[in-house]
């Protein structure tokens, strides 16, 4: 169920996630292992039972505050997944963070 919300300003409404959809206890998934910047990393991704991208987990096998903070972002990427944000919005979203030459 979808509700629409204010905060406190007209132009600022918007509506309201509430529903999260849960995948499923048994699920596809892929194992990806890759290097960057001399980092060694491994991203986990679990699918709805649709083929959608549902759970994203970014590993690294030496502690880090990068690692933790790419770790913190799947997570926060996956919750967003589960209530219904498509994968291009996420990334987009992410990746508009960058900062560097164009």
């Amino acid at each position: 169920m979808k509700t629409r919300v204010s905060f406190g300003y007209p132009s600022m409404m918007r509506l309201a996630m509430t529903d999260r959809e849960r995948l499923p206890d048994r699920r596809v998934s892929e194992l990806v292992d890759f290097e960057h910047a001399g980092r060694r990393w491994t991203l986990t991704v679990g699918r709805f039972a649709d083929g959608r991208v549902g759970e994203v987990f970014l590993d690294t096998p030496k502690a880090s505050a990068i690692g933790e903070i790419a770790a913190d972002a799947a997570i926060a990427a996956s919750v967003a997944f589960q209530h219904g944000a498509p994968l291009e919005t996420v990334r987009h979203a992410l990746d508009s963070q960058q900062t560097g030459a164009d």
